[in-house]
Protein backbone atom coordinates (compact mmCIF):
# COMPACT_ATOMS: atom_id res chain seq x y z
CA UNK A 1 0.00 0.00 0.00
CA UNK A 2 2.79 2.19 0.05
CA UNK A 3 2.55 5.29 -2.06
CA UNK A 4 -1.11 4.41 -2.68
CA UNK A 5 -3.15 7.55 -2.63
CA UNK A 6 -6.12 7.51 -0.50
CA UNK A 7 -8.73 10.54 -0.38
CA UNK A 8 -11.06 10.67 2.51
CA UNK A 9 -14.14 12.15 2.73
CA UNK A 10 -15.60 12.54 6.48
CA UNK A 11 -18.59 14.41 7.92
CA UNK A 12 -16.52 14.76 11.65
CA UNK A 13 -12.58 14.47 12.62
CA UNK A 14 -11.06 14.32 15.84
CA UNK A 15 -9.24 16.85 16.88
CA UNK A 16 -11.67 19.32 15.24
CA UNK A 17 -14.84 18.14 16.21
CA UNK A 18 -16.02 15.82 19.39
CA UNK A 19 -15.19 12.53 19.74
CA UNK A 20 -17.16 9.95 18.32
CA UNK A 21 -17.25 6.33 16.80
CA UNK A 22 -17.33 8.25 13.71
CA UNK A 23 -14.48 11.19 14.00
CA UNK A 24 -12.28 9.07 15.83
CA UNK A 25 -12.69 6.27 13.24
CA UNK A 26 -12.06 8.41 10.60
CA UNK A 27 -9.14 10.12 11.73
CA UNK A 28 -7.42 6.95 13.18
CA UNK A 29 -7.80 5.10 10.12
CA UNK A 30 -5.95 7.60 7.89
CA UNK A 31 -3.57 8.16 10.50
CA UNK A 32 -2.38 4.39 10.05
CA UNK A 33 -2.61 4.33 6.51
CA UNK A 34 -0.54 7.35 6.42
CA UNK A 35 2.12 5.67 9.21
CA UNK A 36 2.26 3.18 6.46
CA UNK A 37 3.48 5.18 3.67
CA UNK A 38 -0.05 5.56 2.10
CA UNK A 39 -0.47 9.22 0.53
CA UNK A 40 -3.57 10.55 2.44
CA UNK A 41 -5.60 13.65 1.78
CA UNK A 42 -8.50 14.42 4.16
CA UNK A 43 -11.48 16.29 3.39
CA UNK A 44 -14.52 17.66 5.44
CA UNK A 45 -16.70 20.27 6.21
CA UNK A 46 -15.56 23.86 7.49
CA UNK A 47 -18.73 24.21 10.29
CA UNK A 48 -18.74 27.04 12.58
CA UNK A 49 -17.80 25.15 15.52
CA UNK A 50 -14.89 25.11 14.44
CA UNK A 51 -12.02 27.08 16.19
CA UNK A 52 -9.81 28.34 12.98
CA UNK A 53 -7.17 30.28 14.63
CA UNK A 54 -6.61 27.17 17.86
CA UNK A 55 -6.46 25.16 14.88
CA UNK A 56 -4.59 27.08 12.45
CA UNK A 57 -6.66 26.87 9.24
CA UNK A 58 -5.74 29.43 6.69
CA UNK A 59 -7.34 30.03 3.22
CA UNK A 60 -5.81 28.35 0.31
CA UNK A 61 -6.39 31.04 -2.27
CA UNK A 62 -5.13 29.40 -5.31
CA UNK A 63 -7.41 26.47 -4.41
CA UNK A 64 -10.70 29.09 -3.82
CA UNK A 65 -12.69 30.93 -5.96
CA UNK A 66 -14.84 28.59 -7.69
CA UNK A 67 -18.21 28.95 -7.50
CA UNK A 68 -20.54 25.79 -7.42
CA UNK A 69 -24.08 25.73 -9.17
CA UNK A 70 -26.54 24.08 -6.19
CA UNK A 71 -30.08 23.84 -7.74
CA UNK A 72 -29.36 26.55 -10.21
CA UNK A 73 -27.41 29.14 -8.04
CA UNK A 74 -23.97 30.11 -8.02
CA UNK A 75 -22.41 29.11 -4.95
CA UNK A 76 -19.00 30.46 -3.88
CA UNK A 77 -16.22 27.58 -2.53
CA UNK A 78 -13.74 28.64 -0.13
CA UNK A 79 -11.26 26.11 0.26
CA UNK A 80 -9.20 25.82 3.73
CA UNK A 81 -6.45 24.04 5.14
CA UNK A 82 -4.93 23.02 7.83
CA UNK A 83 -2.14 20.20 9.10
CA UNK A 84 -2.68 17.67 12.19
CA UNK A 85 -0.41 18.12 15.07
CA UNK A 86 2.69 15.79 14.81
CA UNK A 87 1.07 13.74 12.13
CA UNK A 88 2.05 15.67 9.12
CA UNK A 89 -1.37 14.91 7.55
CA UNK A 90 -3.50 17.37 5.79
CA UNK A 91 -7.21 18.44 6.31
CA UNK A 92 -8.90 20.40 3.51
CA UNK A 93 -11.93 22.16 4.96
CA UNK A 94 -14.69 22.22 2.45
CA UNK A 95 -16.43 26.28 3.13
CA UNK A 96 -19.34 28.64 2.23
CA UNK A 97 -20.58 31.41 4.84
CA UNK A 98 -24.16 30.53 3.69
CA UNK A 99 -24.15 26.54 4.46
CA UNK A 100 -21.09 26.33 7.27
CA UNK A 101 -20.72 29.73 9.17
CA UNK A 102 -23.57 28.84 11.72
CA UNK A 103 -21.95 27.96 14.89
CA UNK A 104 -23.85 24.09 14.53
CA UNK A 105 -23.16 21.08 12.69
CA UNK A 106 -26.55 19.51 11.28
CA UNK A 107 -29.05 20.61 14.27
CA UNK A 108 -30.65 24.46 15.25
CA UNK A 109 -30.85 24.88 19.24
CA UNK A 110 -33.67 22.84 19.33
CA UNK A 111 -32.35 20.03 17.85
CA UNK A 112 -33.94 20.17 14.80
CA UNK A 113 -32.54 19.68 11.71
CA UNK A 114 -31.30 22.54 9.31
CA UNK A 115 -33.78 23.27 6.50
CA UNK A 116 -30.48 23.25 3.60
CA UNK A 117 -28.57 20.37 5.15
CA UNK A 118 -30.11 18.40 2.22
CA UNK A 119 -27.88 21.74 -0.29
CA UNK A 120 -24.96 21.51 2.27
CA UNK A 121 -24.85 17.92 1.22
CA UNK A 122 -24.57 18.80 -2.42
CA UNK A 123 -22.12 21.50 -2.25
CA UNK A 124 -19.81 19.31 0.30
CA UNK A 125 -19.67 16.73 -2.72
CA UNK A 126 -19.37 18.76 -5.44
CA UNK A 127 -16.90 20.68 -3.85
CA UNK A 128 -14.84 17.83 -3.01
CA UNK A 129 -14.23 16.66 -6.31
CA UNK A 130 -13.98 20.14 -7.73
CA UNK A 131 -11.08 20.66 -5.41
CA UNK A 132 -9.78 17.20 -5.46
CA UNK A 133 -9.27 18.25 -9.42
CA UNK A 134 -7.74 21.48 -9.10
CA UNK A 135 -5.22 19.64 -7.28
CA UNK A 136 -4.69 17.14 -10.55
CA UNK A 137 -4.13 14.47 -7.03
CA UNK A 138 -5.98 10.98 -8.47
CA UNK A 139 -6.70 8.53 -5.40
CA UNK A 140 -6.44 5.01 -5.69
CA UNK A 141 -9.34 5.05 -2.73
CA UNK A 142 -12.04 7.61 -1.89
CA UNK A 143 -13.06 6.30 1.48
CA UNK A 144 -16.08 7.94 2.89
CA UNK A 145 -17.56 8.45 6.31
CA UNK A 146 -20.89 9.77 7.50
CA UNK A 147 -24.50 10.83 6.13
CA UNK A 148 -23.19 14.19 5.16
CA UNK A 149 -20.75 12.77 2.80
CA UNK A 150 -22.94 10.31 1.56
CA UNK A 151 -24.28 11.61 -2.09
CA UNK A 152 -20.44 11.64 -2.95
CA UNK A 153 -20.73 7.90 -4.31
CA UNK A 154 -24.12 9.17 -6.95
CA UNK A 155 -21.82 11.68 -7.81
CA UNK A 156 -18.66 10.43 -8.58
CA UNK A 157 -20.80 7.70 -10.31
CA UNK A 158 -22.84 9.61 -12.51
CA UNK A 159 -22.22 13.48 -12.47
CA UNK A 160 -18.66 13.05 -12.32
CA UNK A 161 -18.49 9.40 -14.18
CA UNK A 162 -16.70 11.14 -17.55
CA UNK A 163 -13.82 12.64 -15.03
CA UNK A 164 -10.45 11.05 -16.10
CA UNK A 165 -9.00 11.90 -12.92
CA UNK A 166 -11.27 9.21 -10.65
CA UNK A 167 -11.91 6.44 -13.44
CA UNK A 168 -9.31 3.98 -11.31
CA UNK A 169 -10.33 5.26 -7.97
CA UNK A 170 -12.60 2.70 -6.01
CA UNK A 171 -15.19 3.88 -3.58
CA UNK A 172 -15.50 2.22 0.25
CA UNK A 173 -18.68 3.50 2.61
CA UNK A 174 -18.19 3.84 5.88
CA UNK A 175 -21.17 3.53 7.13
CA UNK A 176 -22.47 4.42 10.95
CA UNK A 177 -25.69 4.09 13.13
CA UNK A 178 -25.58 7.62 14.48
CA UNK A 179 -27.64 9.48 11.71
CA UNK A 180 -30.75 11.56 11.93
CA UNK A 181 -34.40 11.62 12.91
CA UNK A 182 -37.19 12.47 10.56
CA UNK A 183 -36.12 13.78 6.79
CA UNK A 184 -34.02 15.97 5.48
CA UNK A 185 -35.81 18.78 2.62
CA UNK A 186 -38.01 16.80 0.14
CA UNK A 187 -36.47 18.74 -2.66
CA UNK A 188 -33.32 16.77 -2.10
CA UNK A 189 -34.05 14.44 -5.12
CA UNK A 190 -34.93 17.45 -7.21
CA UNK A 191 -32.18 19.09 -6.90
CA UNK A 192 -29.90 16.46 -7.50
CA UNK A 193 -32.20 15.89 -10.72
CA UNK A 194 -31.16 19.55 -11.56
CA UNK A 195 -27.47 18.00 -12.34
CA UNK A 196 -29.08 15.53 -14.78
CA UNK A 197 -28.38 12.45 -12.67
CA UNK A 198 -29.87 9.18 -13.46
CA UNK A 199 -34.10 9.65 -12.26
CA UNK A 200 -33.16 6.11 -11.38
CA UNK A 201 -30.38 6.32 -9.05
CA UNK A 202 -31.85 9.01 -7.83
CA UNK A 203 -35.65 7.49 -6.88
CA UNK A 204 -33.73 5.44 -4.10
CA UNK A 205 -33.51 8.47 -1.80
CA UNK A 206 -36.98 10.26 -3.02
CA UNK A 207 -37.89 9.93 0.55
CA UNK A 208 -34.74 11.60 2.52
CA UNK A 209 -34.37 9.84 5.68
CA UNK A 210 -30.80 8.28 6.71
CA UNK A 211 -31.83 4.61 5.98
CA UNK A 212 -32.15 5.84 2.02
CA UNK A 213 -29.08 8.23 2.02
CA UNK A 214 -26.81 4.94 3.41
CA UNK A 215 -28.79 2.58 0.36
CA UNK A 216 -27.44 5.17 -2.09
CA UNK A 217 -23.98 5.44 -0.82
CA UNK A 218 -24.11 1.54 -0.65
CA UNK A 219 -25.08 1.07 -4.61
CA UNK A 220 -22.99 3.48 -5.89
CA UNK A 221 -19.76 2.44 -3.68
CA UNK A 222 -17.18 -0.74 -4.83
CA UNK A 223 -16.81 -1.22 -1.68
CA UNK A 224 -18.71 -1.31 2.44
CA UNK A 225 -17.32 -1.00 6.10
CA UNK A 226 -19.53 -1.76 8.96
CA UNK A 227 -18.65 1.53 11.27
CA UNK A 228 -20.85 0.54 13.95
CA UNK A 229 -21.97 -2.96 15.33
CA UNK A 230 -25.57 -3.23 14.60
CA UNK A 231 -27.55 -2.09 11.77
CA UNK A 232 -31.29 -2.58 11.07
CA UNK A 233 -32.56 -5.62 9.54
CA UNK A 234 -33.34 -3.11 6.54
CA UNK A 235 -29.96 -2.04 5.71
CA UNK A 236 -28.26 -5.08 6.47
CA UNK A 237 -30.80 -7.12 4.25
CA UNK A 238 -29.86 -4.03 1.51
CA UNK A 239 -25.71 -5.02 1.80
CA UNK A 240 -26.31 -8.69 1.34
CA UNK A 241 -28.48 -8.03 -1.78
CA UNK A 242 -25.94 -5.19 -3.07
CA UNK A 243 -23.50 -7.65 -4.49
CA UNK A 244 -20.58 -4.95 -2.74
CA UNK A 245 -17.88 -5.98 -1.08
CA UNK A 246 -18.29 -5.57 2.38
CA UNK A 247 -16.32 -5.39 5.73
CA UNK A 248 -17.95 -6.20 8.98
CA UNK A 249 -17.20 -4.37 12.22
CA UNK A 250 -13.91 -3.96 13.56
CA UNK A 251 -13.31 -3.74 17.53
CA UNK A 252 -11.08 -0.86 17.88
CA UNK A 253 -7.92 -2.82 18.54
CA UNK A 254 -7.70 -4.40 15.49
CA UNK A 255 -9.04 -1.52 13.24
CA UNK A 256 -6.88 0.08 11.35
CA UNK A 257 -4.99 -2.81 10.32
CA UNK A 258 -8.06 -4.52 9.20
CA UNK A 259 -8.77 -1.61 7.15
CA UNK A 260 -5.65 -1.46 5.70
CA UNK A 261 -5.72 -5.20 4.95
CA UNK A 262 -9.30 -4.70 3.33
CA UNK A 263 -8.07 -1.91 0.80
CA UNK A 264 -5.39 -4.37 -0.24
CA UNK A 265 -7.00 -7.40 -0.55
CA UNK A 266 -10.10 -6.82 -1.30
CA UNK A 267 -10.58 -3.27 -3.00
CA UNK A 268 -7.63 -2.93 -5.05
CA UNK A 269 -6.74 -6.59 -4.86
CA UNK A 270 -2.96 -6.68 -4.70
CA UNK A 271 -0.94 -9.39 -4.15
CA UNK A 272 1.01 -9.17 -0.56
CA UNK A 273 4.80 -8.62 -1.35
Amino acid sequence: MKDKRILYVCSEVIPYLPETELSSTAFNVAKYAHSKGVQTRIFMPRFGVINERRHQLHEVIRLSGMNLIINDMDVPLIIKVASIPKERMQVYFIDNDEYFKRKAVYTDEDNKLFPDNDERMIFFAKGVVETVKKLNWAPDIIHIHGWLASLLPLYLKEFYKEEPLFTESKIVTSLYKNGFEGELNNELASKINFDKVDENKVSTIEVPNHTNILKSAIENSDAIIKGSEDFSEEIEEFISNSGVKVLNYQPEDILTEAYLNFYKQDVLNLQDA
